[in-house]
């Protein structure tokens, strides 16, 4: 019967070391060579670099907003466009200015994924902004046009390049880890690396 704890016991301090370490650098993560400020003092940075034009991100959407809603307030999440398509970075950065991004974010995903509208179009975007963010046109065009926003997309092309990311939807930790869904098995499976290395970091 002893024997036979002992066997359970040390199957169980097993089982839970490989759960701890089954993500491995090189194999389902990989460093950045040259670390990227974050400016999250007391937290960690997590930032998912994504594009609306891009179905993989798309189909990823959701799960992000599941996960971002059970972190707690020593993760501070991001998005990131990724400067593929200027027009969907521009209307990231409108949305972000103008305080309406939780109310546009998944209707602007599914004028183009679902109701393959264009919307690379001032006017499509105009019109998403106004029924569901309550922007008015013109408003929408004046911050869309405007020097704020095209000094961010600008930086945003800056920090993917710093990130070396080379596809999309890519998440970074801390500014030090990259994760792509090929590295960690899946687009989904990105979520549960991302879990691993916070741990690490707040460690």
């Amino acid at each position: 019967m002893k024997i036979l704890l002992s066997a359970v016991l040390a199957l169980l301090i097993l089982s839970s070391v490989t759960a701890e370490e089954r993500y491995t650098q090189g194999d389902h993560y990989e460093v950045i060579p040259i670390p990227v400020e974050t400016g999250a003092d007391g937290v960690i940075e997590v930032v998912e670099i994504f594009s609306y034009g891009c179905v993989h991100c798309y189909n990823f959407d959701p799960y992000v907003e599941v996960w971002k809603q059970e972190q707690g307030a020593d993760v501070r999440f991001e998005r990131l466009p990724a400067v593929f398509t200027p027009e969907f970075a521009k209307a990231y950065y409108a949305a972000e200015i103008l305080g309406v991004v939780d109310e546009v974010h998944t209707p602007i995903f599914n004028a183009l994924h679902i109701e393959r509208k264009d919307m690379r179009r001032q006017e499509a975007l105009a019109a998403v902004f106004k029924r569901y963010g309550g922007v008015p046109e013109e408003d929408f065009l004046s911050v869309y046009e405007s020097f704020a926003v095209q000094s961010r997309v600008q930086q945003a092309q800056a920090r993917v390049a710093a990130y070396r990311v080379t596809g999309i939807p890519t998440m970074i930790v801390s500014g030090k880890y990259r994760i792509d869904g090929r590295m960690a098995g899946s687009n989904n499976d990105m979520l549960k690396v991302v879990d691993h290395l916070v741990k690490a970091e707040s460690n």
